[in-house]
């Protein structure tokens, strides 16, 4: 060990290289802030007028270039730290000075420049993107001409290989980040089973089409509008329902929708107006007071006809298939419900979604009953991609249409048919296996 080495120039490179640390130790801490941080809770920071956090967010916006940078700028200061201790300590101690400056170097680097920083900046991520953002955008700027180059040279071999990048790839993953985000939180008991299914039946809007929820025709009660008006009011007044379909002759054939409230007005005026006469009701035309029908395609997505319904002031609308003919109806509480969950009133059958389990195992299931209902009911995983209620789901599966008694075992459950109806699957056993 050759102490006269210990001079101004060796303390001042020992000097450099805690600097070159310092400024590893930032490198490494900005990279794991800005990855790591929220861009949700960055922009919540930013609206309130955070300049820390819109710089944040101005940096995330290109991660390619940003993470570009800061390994750059790592790379340079921990080679050069590395060199200066090389030189150092060969200085001091001969020929094994590298040996030592390697081993020397590699846990300093290790714990005060990897560890130590990313350890604090992932545990505080948007505090420290806030603080850091501003002198990385510096950082950027002064690189960007570096960055570029190997940018080009990175895709360039990339591309050599078939992988093709795209820099606005994390835009398409922000719904499923959402979607992980809350089934996480679920997961954790952080999320209640209600609000996570309100949060992802919200989401699910933009993928769910109208057939996959509205009422079939065979369950729509309509109005014929060749009934005589008695016959016709004692329906109306019967119904649960307060809009009901007209049809003459074929209930394929919709000629409107009768309003009850728009009925009793017509009423009204033919048995109180200033030309009151009680066998005037006998000339109802209920025609006259009906609304003309809103046919939609059954390809229409959910969020799409919400915003139809408030952009039209309706509620109701026929759904139609591609060779028009009616398939079944959709209003917007049921497209509310996907979000709230059943929404009763005083005209409304009890719900009967709350399912018991018998002695042996089995729930009994309603064949119209759809798989998504079941699966938010249960807390159950059945897919729902080629069938949208769990008869057809049987059905689907078993190639055929399976006679009462037949169970069938699929996707982790037993399904056994306890009541068909002609060509309907009505009642269902199901089980877990």
């Amino acid at each position: 060990m050759d102490f006269s080495s210990l001079d101004t120039s060796f303390w001042l490179t020992c000097a450099a290289i805690v600097a070159l640390l310092v400024m590893s130790a930032f490198f490494s801490g900005s990279e794991t802030a800005l990855t790591a941080a929220s861009r949700g809770k960055l922009r919540a920071q930013a609206d309130k007028g955070s300049t820390g956090a819109t710089s944040a967010l101005k940096v995330t916006d290109d991660n390619e270039r940003m993470i570009g940078a800061l390994l750059l700028g790592n790379n340079v200061v921990n080679i050069t730290s590395a060199a200066l201790a090389t030189a150092a300590l060969t200085r001091l101690f001969g020929d094994s000075g590298v040996a030592i400056a390697t081993f020397v170097m590699t846990l300093l680097v290790l714990i005060f420049g990897e560890v130590l920083p990313k350890t604090y900046a992932i545990s505080n991520a948007e505090a420290v993107s806030t603080r850091v953002a501003p002198l990385i955008l510096i950082v950027i700027r002064v690189f960007s001409p570096i960055v570029t180059v190997v940018r080009a040279a990175v895709r360039g071999i990339l591309r050599l290989f078939g992988v093709k990048t795209d820099p606005d790839g994390h835009m398409l993953a922000l719904r499923e980040e959402i979607v992980g985000a809350i089934a996480l939180g679920h997961s954790g008991g952080a999320v209640e089973k209600e609000h996570r299914d309100r949060l992802m039946g919200a989401l699910d809007l933009t993928d769910r089409t109208v057939d996959e929820i509205m009422r079939h025709r065979s369950q729509i009660e309509m109005i014929d509008a060749d009934a005589s008006p008695d016959a016709i009011l004692t329906q109306c007044l019967a119904s649960r329902h307060t809009r009901l379909p007209v049809y003459r002759e074929s209930p394929e054939n919709i000629l409107g929708v009768v309003h009850a409230k728009d009925l009793l007005r017509e009423v009204d005026s033919l048995l109180r107006g200033p030309e009151a006469d009680p066998a005037a009701l006998a000339d109802l035309d209920i025609l006259k007071v009906a609304m003309k029908p809103y046919f939609i395609p059954d390809t229409t997505t959910l969020d799409e006809q919400m915003r139809e319904f408030l952009k039209r002031r309706t509620h109701f609308a026929l759904v139609v298939d591609e060779y028009g003919a009616l398939e079944g109806l959709i209003t917007l509480e049921d497209i509310l419900e996907e979000i709230v969950g059943d929404i009763a009133d005083e005209f409304d059958i009890a719900p009967t979604t709350v399912l018991k389990r018998a002695a042996d195992g089995d729930y009994l299931v309603e064949g119209s009953m759809t798989i998504r209902d079941l699966n938010r009911t249960m807390d159950w995983s059945l897919p729902d991609d080629e069938a949208n209620t769990v008869a057809g789901l049987v059905i689907h599966e078993a190639q055929m249409i399976p006679n009462e008694g037949q169970a069938f075992s699929f996707h982790g459950f037993r399904f056994q048919v306890a009541g068909r109806q002609d060509n309907r699957i009505t009642k269902l056993k199901v089980r877990p296996l």
